[in-house]
C-alpha cells in the first residue's frame, strides 16, 4: 500500500506540473512527460488489480477441471456435497446426504470442503 500512495503521489505532482512549454512561434507541442501519470496509474492498477484477478481466475478455473468422482465440495451456495457423478454437458451430482441427491452446474461449484486439519488452525 506503501508504494500504491508513492507512485498515486508523483502522478498527481506530474499532473499537477505545467508541461514543458514548446517552442515560441510552435503551437506548444505535447510532451511525452504529460502522458507518464496516465501511464503509472495504468501500471498501478494493473499490479494491484488485474494481475491478482486473473491469477485467481487461473487457479480457480484449474480446479473445476480436475474435481472427480468422491470429491468433497462446496456450492456457492454454501452446500456440502460429495460429487457422484459429472456429465459431458457441465452437470455434476451432489450426494449432499445419505440417498439425497442434488444436481448443480460445474460453475456452481466454489471449492473444496476445508478438512479437518485446516478446520483446526
Amino acid at each position: 500500500m506503501k508504494l500504491f500512495s508513492i507512485l498515486l503521489t508523483i502522478a498527481l505532482f506530474l499532473t499537477a506540473c505545467p508541461g514543458m512549454p514548446g517552442v515560441p512561434g510552435e503551437g506548444g507541442g505535447s510532451s511525452p512527460l504529460t502522458f507518464l501519470p496516465f501511464i503509472l496509474i495504468f501500471v498501478l492498477f494493473y499490479f494491484l488489480i488485474l494481475r491478482p484477478q486473473q491469477k485467481q481466475t487461473k487457479k480457480r478455473n484449474e480446479m473445476l477441471s480436475t474435481l472427480k468422482r468422491g470429491d468433497e465440495v462446496v456450492t456457492s451456495g454454501g452446500i456440502y456435497g460429495k460429487i457422484l457423478n459429472i456429465s459431458e454437458d457441465e452437470i455434476v451430482t451432489l450426494e449432499i446426504s445419505k440417498g439425497v441427491s442434488i444436481r448443480v452446474s460445474r460453475s456452481a461449484i466454489s471449492g473444496f470442503q476445508p478438512t479437518q486439519k485446516e478446520v483446526e488452525k
